[in-house]
């Protein structure tokens, strides 16, 4: 019976993280230059952000609302999004 229990997810290891939290937005992580903000569209009710693995847009109230993102983990929306927001920038 001991064996059909499912273990909890660990953290990953080897995985350096910068930021104050591996899953919350901070007001560190907003991006303030107006040099990037104006190459990228970004609704009135959002930010940009940017952490190890890239920049992303997320709703102004999950700024330090202690609670985890779902678009901070979720690896395909960050793929997207990062490369979207990366040739905006620099193209």
């Amino acid at each position: 019976m001991a064996k059909n229990f499912i273990k909890p997810r660990k953290h990953e290891t080897g995985r350096t993280i910068s930021t104050k939290t591996a899953y919350g937005i901070t007001s560190d992580m907003v991006v303030t230059d107006e040099a990037i903000i104006s190459k990228v569209h970004i609704p009135t009710n959002c930010v940009l952000v940017h952490d190890d693995l890239g920049y992303f847009v997320v709703n102004k109230e999950r700024v330090n609302d202690r609670l985890a993102c779902p678009q901070r983990y979720d690896t395909m929306f960050r793929e997207r999004s990062n490369n979207e927001i990366t040739e905006k920038i620099n193209g």
